[in-house]
């Protein structure tokens, strides 16, 4: 396990297969790839080539594709629970499926789930935190409802609060899925009915017919449906990644959703209609925290001093300095009192390794000034913005451990 805790080298974006640390076996070669093999070919900026993308990943030439992304599935994850799943425990028993492949740092859902969608990456998509500056207004954004991050809560949280900004104007990259759709392709999406016209549909997962239901059941079942007509079928699975934050991911209630999970994938193969291609992916993987290594961010002056926000999320943070701050001492601050818990860099240090990808002039000044990413079980909560459940979460992911950033691309034909 310790091993699995360590920080993985920057991963690479590209056609090139790289293994679990990038190029084309990563999630942003998905949806590229998967074009190829249904007979459509779609670049993106990040991957020119999606046929070496669906070399790279081993998909089979097909009429018609289901992708199944299932948040907060890591391959370790995964991997470690396999006897509660029969049908994965099958699947990973061909080797073809026995690697994993990269996610986008940071790990988390918005950043991957744009990478995702658009084949590139947060660099291009300007969705790189949870929650990041939005330059217009001069506060942070949280990237899930696109809403003011530091604005109190309303006093009934049943009324959907609007968007702060328009999710196309944040992400502009065209997704995979519109660029089939322009081709004449089908592109189906089936998922709980509340995320369709969602603010993260709409700036990662845009294009796509999209199916609601309100049973994983049913939902699986539509997806089946859909595949019925040559084209790509995108399905999304949430409960790993919900119950994990809520009660950990070596617990048994995330146990009990693993066994649940099992039996939708065993039940997409058996209703899809033969000789249908079905990939299993993930978003990112989920690290169990360790209290004991929790550090309050207000409650050290180090920490504080200069900083104007904190964004990001409790495993990898963007620090966005005070006018007249040099990133450099906020830096070498965070260095001295963290020492081996994180990996502190620059923004300029981070853009040279490539952490985001390639990186838009539009987006740069979305991203925090000094990038902080946990080591081992660490997290690092800010209680001046965060309630108490926010800073206690037993599971979490976004930093580039391997069992955040290693994730399943499981192959399977109906």
């Amino acid at each position: 396990m310790d091993e699995l805790l360590r920080l993985i080298p920057t991963v690479t974006y590209g056609d090139a297969a790289a293994g679990a640390r990038g190029g084309a076996l990563h999630l942003s070669a998905v949806l590229p790839a998967l074009s190829s093999a249904i007979g459509h070919p779609t670049a993106t900026p990040v991957h020119t080539d999606s046929k070496a993308c669906q070399q790279a990943l081993g998909f089979p030439d097909v009429t018609s594709a289901i992708v199944v992304l299932v948040d907060g599935l890591g391959y370790w994850n995964l991997a470690m629970r396999l006897g509660h799943a029969p049908y994965l425990r099958s699947l990973m028993n061909d080797t073809a499926n026995q690697r994993p492949i990269a996610t986008c740092a940071p790990s988390t859902t918005v950043a991957a789930m744009a990478a995702f969608g658009t084949g590139t990456c947060p660099g291009l998509t300007g969705m790189a935190g949870y929650t990041q500056l939005e330059p217009e207004h001069h506060t942070l954004i949280q990237l899930i409802q696109f809403k003011d991050a530091l604005a109190p809560k309303p006093a009934n949280p049943h009324i959907p609060v609007p968007p702060m900004i328009d999710p196309l104007a944040l992400q502009q990259e065209p997704t995979v899925f519109e660029r089939l759709k322009a081709q004449g392709v089908r592109v189906t999406s089936s998922g709980l009915p509340k995320f369709a016209g969602s603010p993260l549909t709409e700036a990662a997962l845009r294009g796509t017919d999209y199916q609601g239901n309100v049973t994983p059941r049913d939902r699986v079942l539509a997806a089946a449906r859909a595949a019925r007509e040559p084209g790509l079928t995108y399905l999304y699975i949430r409960d790993a990644d919900k119950i994990g934050h809520n009660y950990g991911w070596d617990s048994e209630n995330w146990v009990a959703a693993f066994e649940h999970i099992d039996a939708q994938l065993a039940l997409l193969h058996r209703s899809a209609p033969k000789g249908t291609l079905i990939v299993i992916v993930a978003d990112h993987g989920m690290v169990q925290t360790d209290m004991n290594r929790r550090v309050d961010i207000a409650e050290d002056p180090r920490l504080t001093q200069g900083v104007e926000f904190v964004g990001g999320e409790p495993r990898s943070l963007m620090l966005y300095a005070e006018t007249g701050e040099n990133p450099e001492d906020i830096a070498a601050r965070w260095r001295d009192r963290l020492g081996e818990s994180a990996l502190v860099r620059t923004k300029t240090q981070a853009f040279a390794d490539g952490l985001f990808g390639p990186v838009s002039n539009r987006v740069k000044p979305m991203i925090g000034d000094v990038i902080v990413q946990a080591a081992g079980a660490a997290t690092f909560v800010d209680s001046r913005t965060q309630n108490d459940k926010a800073t206690h979460l037993p599971s979490v992911h976004g930093s580039q451990t391997q069992l955040e950033m290693e994730i399943p691309c499981l192959i399977d034909v109906a």
